[in-house]
């Protein structure tokens, strides 16, 4: 008679254990100071936003990074805070303030998954994210610059990488690299974008509309490549 062995999954160690746990309680602190201090107030009502920034001074670099940091990775769409840095200040700052908080909430979701919550995590990936597994097998440089290029930051995507065999420095200067191109134009054209919004007429949206379909028919193209 043979009997089929049961293969259990490894125990975490008392540091990995230790480690999350403390994760888990610096996240929970920095939002409790983070609503203690107004910060998650300020950033509900966009429109004292600029005012309050500007007025903090060097401190308000802080408190955008911060803020982006703790609200991004678990579901503030990071676009509202790409978008919103140009309008504040010169773009080579809110570039240089874009790609602070970028990385660092790409980190902060990245580690979430891999060393907080990676079980629970991996079963809300969506199938879409998972037939990239093979391509990071093989080129995960190249996998994780063109996902960062073409989708950016959705917290999706943070917890897809965090799940899967990636290494974190290959993640880290990975993204970097793909996030600095459409940062970078969006910190030196945004505030023209909103002005050029405000007073566009029905053919610039058509055209604008044109121009956005072509860009999505670009990156299905690319990512069709990717997958082969």
């Amino acid at each position: 008679m043979c009997y089929e062995r049961t293969v259990l999954p490894p125990v975490p160690s008392r540091a990995l254990r230790n480690f999350r746990l403390a994760a888990v309680v610096a996240v929970i602190v920095l939002l409790v100071l983070a609503e203690r201090f107004g910060v998650l107030q300020m950033f509900a009502a966009p429109a004292r936003v600029k005012q309050t920034l500007v007025a903090l001074g060097p401190g308000g670099y802080a408190v955008f990074i911060a803020a982006y940091t703790l609200l991004q990775p678990f579901g503030v769409p990071g676009t509202v805070f790409v978008m919103a840095a140009p309008l504040i200040w010169p773009w080579p700052i809110a570039f240089g303030l874009s790609m602070a908080g970028t990385m660092a909430a790409s980190i902060v979701g990245f580690s979430f998954a891999r060393f907080v919550a990676r079980d629970w995590v991996a079963t809300k990936i969506p199938e879409r994210f998972r037939r990239y597994d093979e391509a990071l097998a093989r080129r995960a440089f190249a996998t994780v610059f063109t996902l960062r290029l073409v989708f950016w930051m959705p917290p999706l995507l943070h917890a897809f990488f965090g799940v899967s065999s990636v290494r974190f420095a290959t993640h880290f200067w990975a993204s970097m690299a793909g996030y600095a191109l459409p940062l970078l134009l969006v910190s030196f054209f945004g505030q023209e974008l909103f002005d050029a919004a405000k007073n566009a007429s029905a053919m610039t949206w058509l055209a604008l509309a044109c121009s956005l379909a072509v860009l999505a028919l670009g990156a299905w193209s690319a990512r069709r490549r990717l997958l082969r």
